[in-house]
């Protein structure tokens, strides 16, 4: 069994308007966001052993705050995960080499909401994370087979988390 944790980096700083989108950074209140996040995944024992991350300022600082939680996970930052849509992230997970067993991807919506909906086909709080996929929240999928072969409706939603409820 494998495990993939779906991450939207924390809310965004949208207070210089003139700053590209690429380039925009955590927001104070999303770095408190991850910070508790962090603590989460600490205490719930989830270690990936791969970190894939968009290249983007605000999921780099998402990252940063995550890394404590993630001591020995092969990271890697992807220019293609910043404006990949669901097809694009799905095609990445897929040619993740078998010997990782638990990959974490830290990108931006619609994207990672799509792909949280598109694989879990089971999963107590599927009807929380169809409402909202906030800044921040992270889904974490169980499913069975190599990553190449995942597909749609082929994970467990095993956890949906989102900041605001965490300590």
């Amino acid at each position: 069994m494998s495990t993939l944790l779906l991450l939207r980096h924390a809310k965004s700083d949208w207070g210089d308007p003139g700053l590209p989108d690429h380039d925009r950074p955590l927001a104070p209140r999303g770095e408190r966001a991850a910070e508790r996040m962090r603590a989460y995944l600490e205490e719930s024992d989830l270690r990936p052993d791969l970190v894939l991350c968009s290249s983007a300022l605000r999921a780099r600082g998402t990252l940063d705050r995550l890394a404590p939680a993630f001591p020995e996970a092969e990271t890697l930052i992807e220019e293609d995960l910043y404006g990949a849509g669901r097809d694009g992230l799905l095609q990445r997970l897929r040619s993740v080499p078998d010997g990782f067993q638990t990959v974490a991807l830290i990108g931006h919506n619609p994207a990672i909401e799509d792909l949280a909906l598109d694989l879990a086909g089971s999963g107590d709080d599927l009807d929380r994370m169809q409402e909202k996929y906030p800044a921040g929240a992270l889904a974490v999928l169980e499913l069975d087979g190599r990553w190449r072969d995942l597909a749609s409706g082929a994970a467990r939603l095993v956890a949906f988390v989102k900041p605001r409820e965490l300590g």
